[in-house]
């Protein structure tokens, strides 16, 4: 599966991109919210590539590869989910979120679709309670928190574990010897 990160634009459209800002991975400079779908399509990405809509995206991905589509910002979860439905994406899809209340939006537009529950490398106090509570079917976990006895607990409640974002070959190593369902890496060629 390939995971994307979903953002808002200020015309409010869906499109992919990791940072707020979009300073980083292109030519220009400014918080993506604040531009329209135009504004941010017009921008170089690298070698005249340009950002996405998450319509264009599921288009390009059906029936070839699955998603994990990662809702970056509140108030987006019930949209995305309206863009799979109309797309009519097939393949395995999964929305991942740290933001719960977008996870709840889409059970409730969707409720029989595959959900991780992201946790930051603070876990709570009971870091399954949430995502039991969701009827998530996964949870993501940063793979410092990682451990045995934690992904067993996740497994009795029927939770499949990834690790995120695991990107050097030691740590992957690591990761690979753990009874993990999922990793979770910007280099996908090193798993």
């Amino acid at each position: 599966m390939v995971e994307v990160d979903v953002r808002e634009t200020g015309d409010g459209h869906l499109i992919l991109l990791h940072d707020d800002l979009v300073d980083r991975t292109t030519n220009k400079t400014g918080p993506v919210a604040e531009m329209s779908l135009e504004q941010v399509q017009r921008l170089n990405a690298g070698e005249w590539q340009r950002i996405p809509s998450l319509e264009e995206a599921l288009e390009v991905a059906t029936g070839k590869v699955g998603m994990i589509l990662e809702l970056k910002v509140e108030g987006i979860g019930a949209e995305a989910s309206s863009i799979v439905k109309r797309i009519g994406f097939t393949g395995s899809l999964m929305y991942a979120s740290f933001l719960q209340q977008e996870l709840m939006r889409v059970r409730q537009a969707e409720p029989g679709a595959l959900m991780m529950m992201l946790m930051d490398e603070q876990l709570p106090k009971d870091p399954l309670a949430d995502a039991v509570a969701l009827r998530a079917s996964h949870v993501g976990l940063h793979y410092s928190t990682v451990t045995p006895r934690l992904i067993q607990t996740c497994h009795n409640v029927g939770l499949q574990v990834f690790a995120y974002t695991v990107n050097s070959l030691e740590d992957i190593q690591k990761m690979k010897t753990l009874s993990l369902d999922g990793i979770i890496s910007d280099f996908p060629d090193r798993i």
